[in-house]
């Protein structure tokens, strides 16, 4: 399994320890995880990391509103209650510079399709 549980608590304090290096990571794993669920290859973490670094962050913005749009696709094929605001909030964020706070949320979301395992 490529994606799985993650602590958002975790990816908060390593974000910030690291500059937000770690952030790069925990966005990987978001990825994996959303082409997992959707069993297509919706996102290409290097292609987002290149656009993103391309177009000053413009990118990056996009791919946080459509990461918001894919999980509420998975919540409503698996008959999960939808976060209908999903991608707009993760919109209104990342404009504001809020991403991490964006990023914790997907992770909370993703996190309700993946069983926490022992000791994470």
């Amino acid at each position: 399994m490529r994606g799985g549980y993650k602590s958002v608590a975790e990816g908060i304090i390593f974000t910030l320890v690291t500059c937000g290096i770690y952030n790069l990571f925990w966005n990987w794993h978001q990825m994996e995880a959303c082409n997992e669920l959707t069993g297509r290859e919706q996102f290409s973490p290097s292609r987002v990391f290149l656009l993103s670094l391309v177009t000053c962050g413009v990118y990056f913005i996009y791919y946080q509103y459509t990461m918001g749009g894919v999980i509420l696709e998975i919540q409503r094929k698996r008959s999960m209650p939808p976060s209908e605001n999903l991608p707009i909030l993760s919109l209104v964020l990342s404009i504001i510079g809020m991403s991490i706070i964006v990023d914790s949320i997907h992770q909370h979301e993703l996190n309700k399709f993946y069983p926490r395992q022992p000791g994470s």
